[in-house]
């Protein structure tokens, strides 16, 4: 496959590393990185299959300014929730691209383990199984690619689990426990469900790897930047000084923002994520969190 990795960040490198074993590859990113075959935007635009790498918050922006349609089928690898609108990442490209030509990755996946070529099981999700297959068979041996058709689970696991993951880090930073941490991650996942269900997603996305997997990994290891943020809050660190420290883009902090605006809105019960944007955005105390979720 002719293939474009857009976008140079960890995890677009990493997926550029993955794709590019037995595939006709290239990047590019907004800023010029000395990576092989980094070539020019117009470049890579021109390839028939793109793997899209950037933030989710600027991926509304990226397709109004940068993208130009040339009949290319895209692979979203963006994680997050739009905070302005509560946008799903489906709906934003939708908007400019037939769901036909449009896939999404997701699935338990640290990149540097991906760069280390480490056995990793991911899921490619799209209404055209013909082009997640193609998509899967891209992927290396050390990478078992799974399919599915329930791209609003996909989103919904993709985006809620790094929230779910900052409440993982405050939880082990202020050491109370892995009986703490077990209950956490497990009610995450009933809250995780319970608002992919209202939007449409299927029960048993959120038991496979873009749900329960990619949630179980993201919340409790300090190679997850969101797990990194709630360490810092635990620390008793402002979200200016953890996002200069962390220099990566901790994607659940805008979403967790998405999510209490969605969950006011719609008027859904998601306690864990509402603790978590107090904590961000009001600077709530971490232990009275806690303390008001135990409640």
């Amino acid at each position: 496959m002719k293939m474009a990795i857009i976008g140079a960040g960890k995890w677009g490198q990493a997926l550029y590393h993955a794709f590019s074993q037995h595939n006709d590859v290239v990047i590019t990113s907004r800023t010029p990185k000395p990576i092989d075959n980094f070539v020019s935007l117009e470049t890579a635009m021109a390839r028939e299959y793109l793997v899209v790498a950037i933030p989710a918050q600027e991926v509304r922006g990226w397709l109004e300014e940068k993208f130009v349609d040339l009949g290319q089928n895209i692979l979203v690898a963006a994680k997050g929730i739009e905070t302005d609108t509560g946008a799903f990442l489906n709906s934003i490209y939708g908007e400019v691209l037939p769901q036909e030509r449009l896939a999404y990755i997701s699935g338990p996946s640290f990149a540097a383990e991906v760069m280390q070529s480490l056995p990793t099981a991911l899921i490619i999700s799209s209404l055209n199984a013909q082009l997640a297959r193609k998509f899967a068979d891209a992927l290396p041996s050390f990478v078992k690619g799974y399919i599915d058709d329930d791209i609003v689970g996909a989103e919904v696991g993709g985006a809620y689990k790094n929230v779910i993951a900052i409440a993982g880090g405050v939880s082990d930073g202020l050491r109370l426990g892995n009986n703490a941490r077990a209950a956490l991650i497990s009610r995450g996942l009933v809250e995780m469900s319970r608002f992919g269900l209202y939007f449409g997603a299927r029960i048993e996305t959120f038991l496979s790897l873009g749900g329960a997997g990619d949630l179980f990994l993201t919340a409790s290891s300090t190679l997850s930047r969101n797990y990194r943020v709630g360490l810092g809050l635990a620390e008793g660190k402002s979200l200016k000084k953890i996002l200069e420290e962390l220099q990566e883009v901790a994607e659940g902090v805008p979403t967790a923002r998405a999510l209490y605006r969605i969950a006011q809105k719609e008027n859904l019960y998601l306690p864990i994520a509402q603790e978590v944007y107090r904590m961000l955005k009001e600077g709530k105390d971490p232990y009275r969190s806690v303390q008001d979720l135990l409640k």
